[in-house]
């Protein structure tokens, strides 16, 4: 294939590509985000200035610090994987051990795979098991030959296509990418069900100079998406940070007006003719001529410091909107905010059904990462894999206030027995092994209830007098009309 065919895209490709480069740059931040140039350029500033206006303007990487929230609470426990009768392949634990060939975990991967998956809304998993000349599954594990996985950035992934089979489902048909981008040489790989081919090319001479094909011998493309959110394209998700970034690059304009007016302000500019005589830095002296015009005198111009605290406000207000996007109000916040207890639990709870969404998709992407290992082993999966989905978060703190709050308005000693439960868990501690011992001392120490004496009681309408020997009588009674002598 030419080296012209191989570089080319699809539509969606084309359409997402520069977009993918400014989320990846604003997740990196440092120097990827400088070379990306995302300051606006004044009105004459030549290239020298607009390079040294770049390097001195820092990042507030806000969406590097929204992903590794989420990826910290997704991977706070660590998933569990019951891999049926796979649990007998000899190359499961080293796959485990290190999924991708490079010392990574198969935890460690997925904590990669989602992080980025968050940034461009989805990456490819790709499994892949080296062409040996092994005849025995014996001969193929002493060359140490087994699956493992690859990650593949969207922007690598050129061309792709689905075709829906005769059963209805869609099928992967088509899939085109580069190894490695950077250099002279790359490596294109195409897939199709029935080959793969690998074609070497040379970006400065634009030519192709080796293909390398092998046989298909999985019959399928071995390529899974692990979607952060599906949209309604196939093959294309949802960022987390699509909306944040934006919000990071309008700071990072605002970042560098503050060192602008900041430098101003302490450096004003001195307006005098060529015949006054005046140096640079602290304390300088200004030589006037005696006959100089007093219109003509020097001045400084210096701008208004008012324009600084506008500059902070709208910047406090788009970190408050970014919060407000991620659903991290309380807990990225560097100060106490005012919330009412009904605004956090609401707040708690759409992240919460963020998360549990983001553990179902990695939940289902893995599931699929082993069906194809399992079929490069000749075997089927019959395993599970479960992410935690609960990430439900509680203010202890204002738990053990309200609890306190309500022993201060108890009086049934069984309600006191309940809240001193519940205050035991608030403070962390197995409130199922304390309270036994607990509350039978507390059940030895409260005093014994009196018995209960017989009375009379009659009715005022009928005149009958009855004797209540217990209190389910008196209440029985009562309940018909009669009173007690005192009660009347």
């Amino acid at each position: 294939m030419k080296y012209e065919d191989l570089m080319k895209h699809n539509h969606v490709y084309g359409k997402m590509a520069k977009r993918w480069r400014f989320l990846l740059d604003s997740y990196i931040g440092g120097e990827l985000y400088r070379t990306g140039e995302y300051l606006t350029r004044y009105t004459y500033e030549n290239n020298q200035e607009y390079t040294q206006r770049i390097q001195e303007t820092p990042v507030d990487n806000h969406c590097r610090g929204v992903i590794q929230t989420y990826v910290s609470f997704l991977f706070r426990n660590e998933p569990e994987r019951n891999f049926g009768t796979l649990l007998t392949d000899p190359g499961l634990e080293a796959f485990i051990e290190d999924a991708d060939l490079e010392g990574r975990s198969l935890d460690a991967f997925m904590k990669d795979a989602s992080s980025y998956a968050s940034v461009f809304g989805h990456v490819w998993l790709l499994l892949s098991k080296p062409q040996t000349n092994s005849l025995t599954r014996a001969d193929e594990l002493g060359q140490g030959v087994r699956p493992y996985v690859n990650m593949i950035s969207p922007l690598n992934v050129y061309d792709w296509e689905f075709r829906r089979s005769p059963s209805g489902v869609y099928e992967l048909v088509y899939l085109r990418y580069e190894e490695n981008d950077g250099g002279d040489q790359s490596v294109i790989k195409e897939w199709t069900p029935e080959v793969i081919n690998t074609y070497i090319i040379s970006h400065d001479e634009k030519e192709t100079q080796e293909q390398i094909q092998e046989v298909n011998g999985l019959g399928r493309i071995p390529a899974v998406i692990l979607y952060n959110e599906k949209s309604l394209m196939r093959g294309l998700g949802q960022s987390d940070i699509e909306d944040i970034a934006d919000q990071q690059k309008t700071m990072y304009n605002e970042s560098s007006e503050i060192i602008q007016l900041i430098r101003l302000a302490n450096h004003p500019a001195l307006v005098k003719t060529a015949d006054v005589e005046a140096s640079a830095g602290a304390g300088a002296i200004v030589q006037m001529p005696d006959n100089l015009d007093p219109g003509l005198k020097p001045y400084l111009l210096q701008p208004s410091g008012s324009n600084l605290e506008s500059l902070f406000n709208s910047q406090k207000y788009k970190v408050e909107s970014i919060d407000r996007m991620a659903s991290l109000g309380s807990i990225r916040a560097v100060q106490a905010r005012t919330m009412s207890g009904v605004a956090m639990d609401t707040e708690f709870q759409m992240l919460n059904a963020k998360l549990s969404a983001k553990a179902d998709a990695l939940e289902l992407a893995e599931e699929q990462m082993w069906r194809i290992w399992a079929q490069y082993q000749g075997k089927v999966w019959d395993g599970m894999i479960d992410y935690p989905d609960d990430f439900s978060i509680n203010d202890k703190s204002k738990d053990f206030l309200h609890l306190q709050m309500a022993k201060g308005a108890a009086t049934d000693a069984r309600v006191l027995q309940v809240i001193d439960h519940e205050l035991i868990g608030a403070l962390g501690e197995d409130a199922d092994l304390i309270m036994p011992e607990y509350v039978a001392t507390e059940a030895a120490n409260l005093p014994p209830k009196p018995a209960f004496e017989a009375h009379q009681m009659y009715n005022p309408v009928t005149g009958d007098v009855v004797i209540a020997r217990t209190e389910q009588e008196h209440l029985d009674y009562a309940a018909q009309g009669y009173f007690h002598k005192e009660d009347e």
